[in-house]
Parts: structure tokens; sequence; C-alpha cells
């Protein structure tokens, strides 16, 4: 019963470290994503230390593979000090993942103070070319997000752009897809997007913080049952005479 319980130990741990090669990459382009994603929205994100959850899971993606590499080599050769560094390594990841969940809510409601303060100086620096940064912002984001405007398309009137260009019109960014014809005039206010950008702006952003949150809780499970069967290994590789190896079944070790 014992050998039936560590061979089944030994071979859940095989089969996790393999997760853990797969986790790294699914880490790492959650990580990539937030960044890209960032990158799209950062005139209405000033905060850059809303990334460092982000470089994190990154480093943590990187450091898994490394581990599942180890983790590998010492269950199949059955090496007392691999194991017994399999499990400090996991211990210290599981350690981050867990300051990145920390980190992830920290700065998840830190979103909407941060687009709120910022959203207005980056509408009033518009200027209506593609070679300034916040009117190409300005203009991505009320493309993707289907909206207009900070709380709705009269926000407009507000900015210096509207007031210098003087035809009563918003940008081309606000015209609904369907709406045939669209220069962005006032006077029709069914060609263009209803909604503001700012609350979609902070659901958006509050979704990709999500994703790094439930990402690092996700593996961060997987790691402690990896924890656990590597901690079996170990526990009956210093008791059991008879421990086998996993491979060649009936050399002692």
């Amino acid at each position: 019963m014992g050998q039936c319980g560590i061979t089944s130990s030994k071979t859940v741990l095989v089969f996790l470290n393999l997760i853990f090669w797969a986790a790294a990459g699914i880490l790492c382009y959650v990580g990539a994503y937030v960044f890209i994603t960032y990158d799209d929205y950062d005139h209405f994100f000033e905060d850059v230390y809303t990334l460092i959850p982000a470089v994190v899971i990154i480093a943590v993606g990187a450091l898994l593979f490394i581990i599942g590499l180890i983790g590998c080599c010492a269950t199949i050769r059955e090496s007392r000090c691999g194991l017994a560094t399999f499990v400090i390594i996991l211990m210290l990841v599981f350690v981050t993942e867990v300051v990145v969940v920390v980190l992830g809510y920290i700065y998840r409601a830190k979103v909407e103070e941060e687009v709120n303060h910022s959203i207005q100086k980056v509408y009033n620096e518009y200027n209506g070319t593609n070679t300034d940064a916040p009117s190409r912002a300005i203009d991505y984001v009320q493309r993707q997000l289907h909206c207009c405007g900070i709380a709705n398309y009269s926000d407009w009137k507000n900015t210096r752009w509207f007031n210098e260009s003087r035809n009563n019109s918003v940008p081309m960014s606000c015209c609904k897809p369907n709406a045939s014809n669209c220069t962005g005039s006032l006077s029709r206010p069914g060609d263009l997007y209803p909604e503001g950008c700012e609350a979609l702006v902070v659901k958006k952003l509050k979704e990709i913080m999500m994703y790094v949150i439930w990402a690092a809780l996700t593996f961060a499970a997987i790691q402690m049952l990896g924890m656990l069967c590597a901690c079996v290994v170990l526990c009956r590789r210093g008791r059991d005479p008879a421990y086998e190896l996993l491979i060649t079944g009936g050399t002692y070790a």
C-alpha cells in the first residue's frame, strides 16, 4: 500500500511538472497581454506601478519552466537534494503568486481613481491629428469600446479641440459603424455612440487585472499539489528501503 502511494505521488508529480511547463507559457502570455493592453490605454492610466503584477507574473512564468525541468529530473532520478530544492523553489514561487494576487487587488481598486484623474486631461490634449499620441489613444479607445466622450458625447463641447474647430461636431471615431455619411455632427446624435468612455475604460482595465489575479490563483493551487506530492516522495524516500525508481521499476535507490 505504501509503495503504491509513493508511486502514485511520483506519477502525479511528473504530470504536474508537465503542467508547470504549460503554465509557464500561459503566465508569460497573460503578462505580455497586460503589457500590450496597457500600451493602448497608458494615457488614461499614469501609475506605471500597476504593471508590477504583470512583471512579476512573467518572471514567475519563466521560473516555472525551470521548476518543471528541475522537478522532472529530480523525480525521475529520485534525487533527495533535487526534490528538496524543488519544494523550496515552489514555496518561494507560491509566496510570490500570493503577493501578485494581493497587488492585483490593490491596483484593481486604484484603477477608477487613476482613470478619473487623467481622462479629462487626455481629452483636453486631443487635437485630431494621427501624429499626436493622446489623439491616437482617444480615437483607438472610442472605436474599440464603442464610446464617445467621458460620460457621453456632449463632453466634447468642453474640450479645446471642439472650441477651436467650431464645427459643432465630435471626432469621427465617435461614429457608429452602421451610420452612413456620419460626420460626427452633434445635430445627428443618433449616429454617435451614446455611452461615455470613462466607465468602459475602467471596466476594461479591471478585467485585465482580474486575468492576472485568476491566473496567479489557479497556478498557486496547482503548485500546492506539487509541493504536497514532492513532500510525500521525500518523506517515503527517507524511510522506505525498498523505494522504487519510477522508470526502472525494480532498481533500489
